[in-house]
């Protein structure tokens, strides 16, 4: 090292032998210490809010070989080493996992608008409307003009009011094959499915396709809904290497392209049937007519398109049916498991029913226990256990850890409502903890997050609680269920986009009421 008086020296000999090169050393000393001083804070500020801990991964593949299939009680083991945010490397991509309300608060809504966007997955980029629809869009006027055609429009209370002849119809249609196969094994989830596809479908076009058509359509649409949730549930290499993402080594995204082209001929020929229909009176309106009012009136501003028709029709579809329909087999598998509740839930609908009268959606606000059985599934078996997953537009700091930009969040609501430090006896089915109005399931009770919260909170709330409080009320109202003689109830779960049970509930109706005729 040259000692300072000496550099002092030669600096100034240098100094006095020319002026400009004097001037440009000072300016390359200077920018060198700006420079030095920035990596300096940089590197300080990246150790003062460091990514979250977690688990080594393997070069290149990071945690990806040590993933359990399933992922919220994986994800739940892994907060109990490492805390309430952790940090995953999957492939090429950053995940976080947030388990805890204090902490999905900051997300959710500290921080709402740089969480408002979504990891879009690569094989819903196949599909012509995929990052087009409520789910996806990334937040902007977009995503708000969607969001209040769905809940204006849509699923507003007024609308569903207007469209509940075609809830009863259906839900009347599932009883009375139920009755047809009493003292039989019926699987409970099959025939929920069938029942809310049928129940959606008909909301989105019953006043379009009629007659003896609507079966075939159904049916068809049935099988092509789900080859997308299956191809979508699909572990993709594609979305933890995006930069080989156009290889699509597993094919996926090539086969929802097939998908996707059948799902087109049926989208085609409905809305071709409803062009050249025009306008029916109220009694003949279903969604897709109020969809293609709006995009006929427009928007100079934001215009509905017919690729927003097509996602928005196809989100009531995929978001509307799965999910209500597996609450309902959870609901009935855990009302079984405990008979006490299934009696109290019976009680409660003869009280206001009686046993010679149907139920109506008008019943189910008058139904206090059978709402606290809902709530109690939605705790116990929340729909989506991670919720969709968000992405933050920017990096932001979350408890003290930087979460970067385009990380993958999960929120663990499953892990949240099992938490033993917020629930008492958390693994036990008990509807009585959400009596008297408990259970703010809005979003503003992060201890309590089924549909989960802030901007991008469910915006099927108000019909999903209508279709699975009506079908679960005719359900537990319409008939005694018992197992098949040997039968075990088992209610493990199947964990995917959507929680399912691992082992379908298969029982038999015993009908209840007094005479065939109420189940006509």
């Amino acid at each position: 090292m040259i000692p300072m008086s000496l550099f002092l020296q030669k600096l100034f000999i240098f100094s006095h032998c020319d002026e400009q090169i004097m001037d440009i050393f000072i300016a390359i000393l200077v920018v060198t210490l700006l420079w030095y001083t920035w990596l300096l804070v940089k590197y300080r500020k990246n150790h003062k809010y460091p990514l979250p801990p977690g688990p080594r991964g393997l070069p290149i593949v990071g945690n990806l070989p040590f993933l359990d299939p399933e992922l919220h009680s994986y994800f739940s083991h892994l907060a109990h080493t490492y805390g309430p945010i952790l940090s995953l490397k999957l492939g090429t991509t950053t995940s976080i996992v947030i388990t805890s309300p204090a902490l999905a608060r900051e997300i959710l809504k500290e921080n709402d608008i740089t969480f408002a966007n979504r990891d879009i997955l690569n094989v819903v980029t196949a599909m012509e409307y995929g990052g087009h629809d409520i789910v996806f869009t990334p937040y902007g006027s977009e995503w708000r003009m969607l969001r209040k055609v769905c809940v204006r429009d849509m699923i507003g209370q007024t609308t569903l009011n207007m469209f509940y002849s075609y809830r009863r119809q259906e839900v009347r249609s599932t009883i009375k094959y139920l009755y047809s196969l009493k003292g039989s094994k019926v699987n409970v989830g099959e025939q929920m499915f069938l029942n809310m596809m049928n129940v959606v479908t008909s909301m989105l076009w019953g006043g379009t396709v009629q007659g003896g058509e609507r079966d075939g359509v159904g049916a068809e649409f049935r099988q092509v809904v789900a080859e997308i949730t299956e191809l979508m549930g699909k572990p993709n290499v594609s979305d933890f290497f995006p930069g080989i993402a156009w290889l699509d080594l597993q094919g996926i995204k090539k086969q929802m392209k097939g998908v996707v082209v059948k799902l087109e001929a049926i989208f085609d020929e409905i809305i071709g049937q409803r062009v050249k229909t025009g306008n029916f009176g109220l009694e003949g309106k279903d969604f897709l007519q109020v969809l293609m009012q709006l995009r006929d009136a427009g928007d100079p501003k934001t215009p509905i398109t017919m690729t927003h028709i097509k996602a928005l029709l196809l989100d009531m579809v995929v978001g509307g049916t799965d999910t209500t329909s597996s609450t309902v087999e959870f609901a009935m598998a855990e009302m079984m498991n405990k008979p006490d509740v299934m009696i109290k839930a019976q009680q409660e609908l003869d009280t206001l029913i009686g046993k010679n009268n149907v139920v109506e959606e008008s019943h189910i606000e008058k139904l206090p226990y059978l709402h606290a059985v809902m709530k109690e599934v939605l705790r116990l078996h929340p729909t989506l256990p991670l919720m969709v997953p968000h992405c933050p537009s920017k990096p932001c700091v979350v408890g003290n850890y930087t979460i970067p930009k385009g990380a993958r969040v999960f929120v663990n609501v499953w892990a949240i409502h099992r938490d033993p430090s917020i629930w008492e006896n958390p693994m036990e089915f008990n509807p009585e903890r959400f009596l008297n109005g408990k259970g703010d399931y809005s979003g503003n009770d992060f201890n309590y997050i089924p549909f989960g919260s802030g901007r991008r909170i469910c915006a099927g709330i108000a019909m999903a609680e209508r279709i699975v409080m009506y079908s679960l009320a005719s359900l537990v109202h319409g008939f005694d269920w018992k197992l098949p003689q040997g039968d075990n109830l088992d209610l493990s779960e199947k964990f995917g986009i959507v929680l399912k049970k691992k082992v379908p509930l298969v029982a038999i109706p015993i009908p209840r009421l007094f005479g065939s005729a109420v189940y006509e």
